[in-house]
């Protein structure tokens, strides 16, 4: 079988890693894995990772030490053509070109939601790794990169801390986390916020500066 991997939307902590296994479990056992770089984009630009032997494989020697590097080897973007009908089938047909059997792609709600749509003009198997640091993926207790996402906003609070006690000021923190207020409730409960604010609640502006 040769299989298919790539990462699409935001980058995400551990990527690099996920990409590392895919490879070396599906070479274990005799597959071939095809690095497809810039996500649906290099998938209908048919830009592929090369291997040393400047083949368009994956090897484990390709993957050896990425787990420990930010970001993903294969790169990552967003592609406006492949939202478009024509663009599907088009990334369909480069996935028959190439004998591509299924799919691994690594992201986001955009990039599932692109694997669904391409369900409907390719018959190989695709299965999505949920790759986001926004944890907003249902069918998933955690998301790649989300603990990360968290671990450095702790940190970020923690130093903002001092400062706002040296004046005596109380500061507010946004983080990142698009419609989801993941992120932003662990991080409060990490680091010991005062209040907290969530796309999926109603806040009332007047009852939080009176508290």
């Amino acid at each position: 079988m040769r299989i298919g991997v790539f990462c699409s939307g935001g980058d995400a902590p551990g990527m690099n890693a996920c990409i590392r296994g895919v490879v070396r479990c599906a070479t274990r056992f005799g597959h071939e894995v095809v690095g497809i770089r810039r996500g649906y984009q290099g998938l209908l630009e048919e830009d592929f990772h090369l291997s040393d032997a400047r083949e368009p494989l994956l090897t484990s020697r390709c993957v050896r030490d990425i787990g420990k590097r930010g970001g993903t080897i294969l790169r990552s973007s967003r592609s406006d053509a492949f939202r478009t009908e024509k663009g599907q089938q088009l990334a369909a047909k480069i996935l028959q070109k190439h004998q591509i059997d299924a799919l691994v792609p690594i992201g986001g709600d955009g990039t599932l939601r692109g694997a669904m749509a391409l369900c409907q003009h390719w018959p190989g198997q695709i299965i999505a790794c949920p790759g986001t640091i926004d944890n907003d993926l249902l069918g998933t207790s955690y998301t790649i990169g989300f603990a990360t996402a968290v671990q450095t906003a702790v940190d970020a609070v923690d130093k903002i801390r001092d400062t706002a006690e040296s004046h005596d000021r109380m500061f507010l923190v946004e983080v990142m986390g698009r419609h989801s207020g993941y992120i932003a409730t662990f991080t409060a409960l990490a680091a010991g916020a005062e209040q907290v604010c969530i796309p999926e609640t109603e806040t009332d502006a007047q009852q939080l500066v009176a508290q």
